[in-house]
Order: structure tokens, then sequence, then C-alpha cells
């Protein structure tokens, strides 16, 4: 068993040391910039991928906020920091409290809303473009 672990740390040694530090991105929620929008949200830019279009997000919404149904061009994964999202689906809604995650497919309609009483604050990731489209 000693071994094993031994040998988890030196592989993740191994991987961090050979990333490059100029492509490292280290944010925290209290000291990163947020850029406020005409609807009450904020947001912030953590990565962007020229080659593939994908996407990185801090995104902060405040109570009851309303995410009207939509798609995107590809994957998406949340991971709730602060609050909970209820996510309404064909099956019926699912909350997502503080720690929760989901991995929506591309092109499968979402509509999210913050339904707890203080704000919620959530990562956003695409792996490709997020072009976003209105559903009915």
């Amino acid at each position: 068993m000693k071994w094993r672990r031994t040998l988890l740390i030196a592989g993740v040694i191994a991987i961090a040391a050979g990333q490059p530090s100029s492509r490292a991105v280290l944010v925290n929620l209290e000291t990163t910039h947020w850029t406020p929008e005409k609807d009450g949200s904020e947001g912030t830019v953590i990565r962007s991928d020229s080659g593939t279009g994908g996407l990185d997000l801090l995104v902060r919404f405040p109570a009851g906020h309303v995410i009207p149904a939509h798609f995107h061009d590809s994957n998406e994964r949340i991971f709730v920091a602060e609050g909970q999202l209820t996510l309404r689906g064909d099956a019926g809604d699912t909350l997502l409290k503080s720690g929760g995650f989901a991995f929506l497919p591309a092109h499968e309609i979402q509509r999210l809303s913050c339904s707890s009483k203080m704000r919620c604050t959530f990562y956003l990731s695409w792996d490709g473009k997020p072009d976003s489209h209105a559903a009915k």
C-alpha cells in the first residue's frame, strides 16, 4: 500500500513538473475581478482555448435569478461554489448544492435557476465554443 501512495505522489510531481508555469491559472473568489452584467450577474473569464474555443468562467447570480431555457454547441461542466442551483430537465428538477457538479452534453436543453436565498457562484467549463441558443 505504501508503495502505491509513493508512486502516486511521484507521478503527480512528475506531471506538475512537466507543466509550463506560464500556463498556470490561479484564482480565488474573493480576489478575482468580477465584471457586472445588466441582468445583475457577474462573471470573469478564467481561461480560453484559442484552438478549440473552449472556455472557463466563474459566474455569480443573485438569489432567484433564472437563466432561460437554452442549449450549447459543446459539452458543459458546472461546479457550484456557493449557493444552490436548480437544474430543470425533462425528468424533473435536480438541486445542486455547494460542492455539486453537473455535466451537460452538447445540445441538451438546460433550464437553470439560483434557488438559494443567497447568491449562486459557480464554475462553468466548455470543451469547445460555448455558443448558446434559446430553447422553448
